[in-house]
């Protein structure tokens, strides 16, 4: 396995789009092109319902290993107006849509969603609700940091149909805890965990993150064992993307704390065992559920779909992001808001839809996507129904995967390819062979190191 690591510990994409972010043609964007594809699909989407990510970017401290857009304050009369022009943001997309449009998923990430106090998420989930309907098979989520979520957050968001939380552990080694400036213990976890599921919540998620600074065998070991005691539904056990030159706040540490690339993958392979061990079973290339859990389902009957708000049970045709620096996808185009509160404040205030940024994919993009997602979701796809075209470019980057094959990465077939188990821990290397604009030489600076 060392070996297979230093060969393929490169930086790759985590592929939460394709095209990625770093990779999107903004010259060649038109938001009036975007806004009128939304528009003119809008009917077909709404029949299956849309999907909203709600940016809620405020936190009191700064975890110093977050990727997320966020907004350092203890100030906490910024909720109020921030509320205010989401709801104006929503507005202008209700009037687009030209129709009442119906919801079939939310989730609140951040940031801290529970940051606002429970009655100005109230409002902006009324707010939000007042001018939609909720499909019946509807599934509304929301993050959660383990210190600040009192029981009168989840008992309010559950009972306006929020029925899955996830929650922030990372790690429970204090030593680890000082150094990324984020500390709960076991019992702050148990203990919402525990009102939740007095509550009525159906589904608990845990995040848990491999490589970071200071992290030992023994410690990653330890709050695993404490995981798997507590019994969450799911659990997400990421790796630690370390990109100092997008977050400076990674910068309070040095690549010479962090665990080897070798040490990095036994964390990873040692705590999947663990899990599997426990029940539960491997989703996508960093998720875990057990098999009540309707992720697994998902997964088990080929539904599962991967998005801006990871591994999903639900699948629509728009996800409409929220809030500043959110993403939306509506199948055919991506669009980004702006990424500091006040820009974004003042773009609503203007009537003006927040976007700076986005990617029109054109009809080779469009079939790439959808393989790189059947690999990152069901680890395997097949093209033996596809155009001339998309076959020919297929048969075409399956060259680059000879020495995957070789390393028992993969399995190749006349026209399908399957990753194996030893392969998904490289499930990012492998979709990269299919990725049209990855030059591996170029991609230092943007992507994180794929172990």
């Amino acid at each position: 396995m060392k070996n297979l690591i230093e060969k393929y510990n490169v930086p790759v994409p985590r592929y939460t789009s394709y095209p990625t972010v770093p990779n999107w043609k903004e010259a060649q964007f038109d938001s009036n092109i975007y806004l009128s594809q939304i528009k003119q699909g809008f009917e077909k989407a709404n029949e299956t319902g849309l999907a909203l990510y709600i940016h809620l970017p405020f936190c009191e401290s700064l975890c110093t290993y977050c990727g997320c857009n966020t907004r350092i304050t203890v100030n906490h009369s910024v909720e109020r107006p921030y509320i205010e022009t989401l709801i104006k943001e929503w507005k202008l997309y209700l009037a687009l849509f030209g129709e009442k449009p119906k919801i079939r998923e939310i989730h609140l990430g951040g940031g801290t969603p529970t940051f606002f106090t429970p009655e100005n998420l109230a409002y902006l989930i009324d707010s939000i609700l007042a001018l939609a309907d909720v499909s019946q098979d509807a599934s509304f989520s929301f993050e959660a940091h383990p210190n600040n979520t009192t029981d009168a957050h989840l008992q309010m968001l559950f009972d306006r149909g929020f029925d899955r939380l996830s929650l922030g552990v990372q790690d429970f080694d204090p030593v680890v805890q000082k150094a990324i400036n984020r500390r709960q213990t076991p019992e702050d976890v148990q203990r919402v965990t525990a009102k939740a599921r007095t509550i009525g919540y159906r589904s608990i998620n845990y995040d848990l993150v491999y490589g970071l600074p200071f992290q030992t065998m023994e410690g990653v070991m330890d709050a695993v064992d404490k995981v798997i005691a507590l019994r969450p539904n799911r659990i997400a056990f990421y790796s630690y993307a370390h990109v100092p030159w997008k977050r400076p706040g990674q910068r309070a540490y040095s690549e010479a704390d962090l665990p080897d690339p070798e040490t990095k993958s036994q964390l990873f392979m040692n705590g999947r065992d663990k899990l599997l061990h426990a029940g539960y079973q491997s989703i996508g290339f960093d998720h875990f559920a057990l098999t009540s859990d309707s992720l697994y389902g998902a997964y088990k009957h080929a539904r599962i779909h991967r998005n801006f708000m990871g591994y999903t049970d639900l699948r629509t045709s728009y996800l409409i992001g929220l809030g500043v620096s959110s993403i939306s996808d509506i199948g055919s185009a991506f669009a980004q808001n702006a990424k500091t509160v006040e820009a974004y404040r003042a773009a609503v205030d203007r009537g003006e839809f927040p976007i700076i940024k986005g990617h029109l994919l054109d009809r080779e993009e469009m079939y790439i996507r959808k393989h790189i997602l059947r690999l990152i979701c069901r680890h395997r796809t097949s093209w033996a129904d596809a155009s001339f075209d998309e076959s020919q470019y297929m048969h075409r980057c399956l060259e680059k995967l000879v020495g995957a094959e070789a390393d028992g990465l993969v399995l190749i077939g006349d026209e399908e390819v399957e990753i194996t188990m030893r392969g998904r821990l490289f499930v990012r290397n492998i979709c990269a062979a299919f990725d049209r604009d990855y030059v591996s030489g170029i991609a230092e600076r943007k992507f994180s190191m794929a172990v």
